[in-house]
C-alpha cells in the first residue's frame, strides 16, 4: 500500500475579505496622514497593507473610495472613544470633568496619532468629516457640562455650543503647534485649557454677564 504523499508549502491561506479590508483601511490611515490624498496611490496602500495591488483594487475599487472609508472609520472611531468618556463622570464638578475631557482628547491623538491629519486632509478635499465630528460632539459635551455650569448659577444658552466648539479648536491647535525648542509637558497645556476656559467664562458671568446674556 502507498503511503499518502505529504502536501506541500502551496500558497498562503486567503485572509477573509473582512481582515483584508481592515489591513487596508490601517495602513490607509498611515499613508494618507503622510501623503495625502493626492500623493497616495494604490501601490503604497497595498505594500502597506502587505496585499497586492489587484487586491486592493477588488476590495475597495480605487483609491477614493478607500480614502472616504478611512475618513468614516476615523471618525466613527473617535466619535465613539471621546464621546463616551464625556458623557461619564456624573461626580465630577465642572473644572475636574473638563480638565479630564482635555486630557481624554490629548489622549486619542496621542494614540492614534494618523487621525488628526487625515480629518484635516479630508476637510481640505471637500469631506466634512471633521466638522460633523466636532458638532457631533458638541452635542454631547453641551449636555454634559450645561448641568454643570447651573451648579455656578450660569445659565449659558446657546453659548454653551459655541464654546464646546471653541474648546476642540484650541485642543487641535495645541496639538498641531511648533515650539521652538522643547514643547511644554501635556500636564502643563492641560491645566492651561481647563484655567482659561472654565475660569474665563467664570469670570465673564461675574463680571460682564451681558456677554453670555446676548447668546440666549
Amino acid at each position: 500500500m502507498s503511503t499518502p504523499r505529504k502536501r506541500g508549502p502551496g500558497r498562503p491561506r486567503k485572509l477573509p475579505v473582512e481582515e483584508q479590508q481592515a489591513l487596508v483601511l490601517a495602513a490607509a490611515q498611515r499613508v494618507f496622514a503622510t501623503q495625502g490624498l493626492a500623493g497616495a496611490t494604490i501601490e503604497q496602500l497595498a505594500r502597506e497593507a502587505g496585499l497586492t495591488r489587484q487586491a486592493v483594487y477588488e476590495l475597495f475599487g480605487d483609491k477614493q473610495t478607500v480614502f472616504e472609508r478611512t475618513v468614516l472609520s476615523i471618525e466613527e472611531l473617535a466619535y465613539a472613544s471621546i464621546a463616551e468618556l464625556g458623557s461619564g463622570d456624573a461626580d465630577l464638578d465642572l473644572k475636574s470633568w473638563a480638565h479630564k475631557n482635555y486630557a481624554n482628547l490629548f489622549t486619542f491623538v496621542a494614540e492614534h496619532p494618523s487621525a488628526m491629519p487625515v480629518l484635516q486632509e479630508a476637510e481640505r478635499v471637500g469631506i466634512p468629516a471633521l466638522t460633523r465630528l466636532r458638532a457631533r460632539l458638541a452635542e454631547v459635551y453641551t449636555r454634559a457640562s450645561r448641568q454643570r455650569w447651573a451648579e455656578h448659577g450660569v445659565e449659558p444658552g446657546r453659548a454653551d455650543t459655541a464654546l464646546v466648539t471653541m474648546y476642540f479648536a484650541m485642543v487641535e491647535a495645541l496639538v498641531n503647534l511648533r515650539w521652538d525648542g522643547d514643547a511644554p509637558d501635556r500636564d502643563a497645556l492641560i491645566d492651561l485649557l481647563t484655567e482659561f476656559t472654565i475660569g474665563g467664562v467664570l469670570r465673564l458671568h461675574g463680571q460682564t454677564p451681558e456677554v453670555i446674556a446676548r447668546f440666549r
